[in-house]
């Protein structure tokens, strides 16, 4: 089940943001994955996952190349992605969803410190869930169902 349209804020000072400015965070097919900005080139994203329960980890550009700061921990991209999935679900829900051995974390660093290792997965799903996620959100307002959504029998 995915978790993206309606992420929980827990933030008591969480402020509307552009979504189009925010990391794509999502709960989604047993693992924490989501598309995350570069930070220095506004044209590069990246794609990063972890996986629950093994807590292994990848992160790519949306090109497939592998970043280059994976060595041995989780790159600032994972930490970004865990930042943010606790800013939109709270530590609990993504604990909850992530299930690591040691399920006494108190902080999104304490989590990234259970993380076990890197595993290459194909993410192009993850690029493509965001893209049709940024299509969704840039439609202008209707006053009818998207076609996309309108599936029920009237």
């Amino acid at each position: 089940m995915s978790t993206f349209l309606l992420p929980k804020r827990e933030s008591a000072n969480s402020e509307k943001r552009d979504v189009k400015k925010v990391p794509f965070v999502e709960l989604q097919g047993g693992r924490l994955q989501g598309v995350v900005s570069s930070g220095s080139d506004i044209k590069r994203v990246y794609v990063s996952y972890i996986e629950a329960r093994s807590l292994q980890y990848y992160c790519s550009t949306n090109n497939n190349r592998p970043c280059g700061g994976l060595r041995g921990s989780p790159c600032k991209h994972l930490q970004t992605l865990v930042q943010e999935a606790v800013a939109q679900f709270g530590l609990p829900a993504v604990i909850n969803f992530l299930q690591p051995p040691q399920k006494e974390v108190d902080s999104p660093y304490g989590l990234l410190q259970q993380a076990t290792g890197v595993v290459k997965d194909p993410a192009g799903i993850v690029f493509a869930r965001f893209l049709a996620y940024l299509q969704q959100v840039e439609q202008p307002p209707l006053n009818r169902p998207l076609p996309e959504m309108d599936w029920f029998v009237p």
